[in-house]
């Protein structure tokens, strides 16, 4: 009797909490369509609880709401995705840059610090964020995903990867450039042979990992036939291992790649996505075509990095951005899927997050598909294709608004107004 009685209680009070979520209806001026590419005028989007109800032409809604917001004079856009993100960092352009985090801050203040960049984020409006590292910061991105999900501190979605994969001697904190005699913090999981590499996948699930990502390359440089290459960082038995172990456990592999050889790499091993890929050959862009994996180019850092990074005598960076924009046309053309990522943390948060977009619209994009790789794209390689990414039934309420049309000027996504994510307005 006590067990019907509490499960008479538990429903009564689901259908009641149900009962009393309260409608939204937003008036839009302008409504990007991200499926179509189209911007859509005079619409109406009516959001219950954390849930699109409808979207349907102002002069055919007849539902009554228990609010209005009144966005007519704005650009009504799905909440952006940004499929690469370091909330737990703080720029790194320079050794010394990355040295003074891991060696001189903790892990809780660098926790504080990236409720900071979720919020930043969330406010620049990307609701949704695959996060694809801490660097040396263990676990913490988990933590600050908990935190947003239990309303603990505002920020976007979060898809977390924890600490990224590596092998012996190829990602710093290096010591060659350090006291040897030091136990130096490092910015990844170390692994050194096929089982050390299992277990690292893992450990890292269990503590909460959505993603798996691996480094495949490292050392680039420039051929004298002008063609880029770097060093492989993983025999094929420890890249086998970290494949198995990641999909046997229903998760996905991304890796850090840049040139031929870890591209080659990283695809034989089964990642979804490369990320980077500046130094990116035509095999690598028919291989990316053909095997339909995801490709994040992340152009900003690139730039970014390119001056301060030639002033202390690394060129790559400047090398890659004056061919880079050849490898994304190329890469568009072969019909290669490029998803919206930034590696902002890599960067100052206080940069533009959209900044991007003006490359990709530059490089041979239309502005519709610049902001289709930061929505449906985006959706598609998270596994959340018709929830997030989209301003449609049944999809999670994440919107933002914009003044003007960004299918006019792109730039115009650098300044976003007005943020809902899960139908609350931030």
């Amino acid at each position: 009797m006590p067990n019907k009685l509490t499960a008479t209680v538990i429903c009564c009070f689901i259908a009641l909490s149900l009962f009393s979520q309260k409608t939204i209806a937003i008036k839009c001026g302008n409504l990007f369509d991200a499926k179509a590419g189209v911007i859509l005028k005079d619409q109406v989007v009516l959001v219950k609880g954390n849930i699109i109800q409808s979207v349907s032409p102002a002069s055919s809604f007849k539902e009554k709401a228990d609010s209005t917001i009144d966005l007519s004079g704005y650009t009504v856009l799905p909440g952006l995705i940004d499929a690469h993100t370091h909330v737990l960092l703080q720029q790194d352009i320079t050794t010394k840059e990355y040295a003074d985090q891991l060696l001189q801050e903790s892990t809780p203040y660098r926790t504080l610090r990236a409720a900071r960049s979720a919020l930043i984020s969330l406010k620049n409006g990307f609701t949704t964020i695959r996060d694809l590292e801490t660097e040396g910061a263990m676990y913490a991105d988990v933590d600050v995903k908990k935190a947003i999900n239990r309303n603990i501190i505002p920020g976007p979605r979060m898809f977390v990867s924890t600490r990224a994969i590596n092998t012996v001697g190829h990602y710093a904190l290096s010591p060659e450039e350090f006291n040897w005699e030091l136990d130096l913090p490092q910015g990844i999981q170390i692994v050194n042979g096929a089982d050390e590499a299992r277990r690292a996948v893992r450990e890292q699930i269990a503590h909460g990992a959505d993603w798996i990502k691996i480094y495949t390359d490292r050392g680039y440089y420039k051929a004298p036939d002008g063609s880029y290459h770097g060093l492989k960082n993983f025999t094929k038995d420890e890249l086998a291992a970290i494949s198995d172990e990641t999909y046997g456990s229903r998760k996905k592999l991304v890796a850090h790649a840049v040139t031929h050889e870890g591209i080659q790499d990283a695809v034989s091993a089964g990642v979804i996505s490369i990320e980077h890929g500046f130094g990116m050959d035509d095999d690598c862009i028919a291989l990316l075509a053909q095997k339909h994996v995801y490709w994040c180019p992340t152009i900003y850092i690139c730039d970014y990095m390119s001056e301060p990074r030639a002033k202390e005598g690394g060129m790559m960076d400047k090398y890659f951005m004056q061919t880079f924009g050849a490898t994304f046309k190329k890469a568009l053309d072969a019909g290669v899927k490029i998803v919206y990522g930034t590696d902002i943390g890599g960067y100052s948060w206080d940069e533009p997050q959209a900044k991007d977009f003006e490359y990709m619209v530059k490089w041979g994009m239309t502005t519709a598909q610049a902001i289709q790789s930061a929505t449906i794209t985006g959706a598609q390689l998270l596994d959340m294709e018709g929830k997030i990414g989209v301003v449609q039934p049944n999809a999670f309420a994440d919107i933002i608004a914009v003044k003007g049309d960004p299918l006019q000027d792109i730039k115009i996504l650098q300044h976003v107004q007005w943020v809902m994510k899960d139908g609350k307005v931030y």
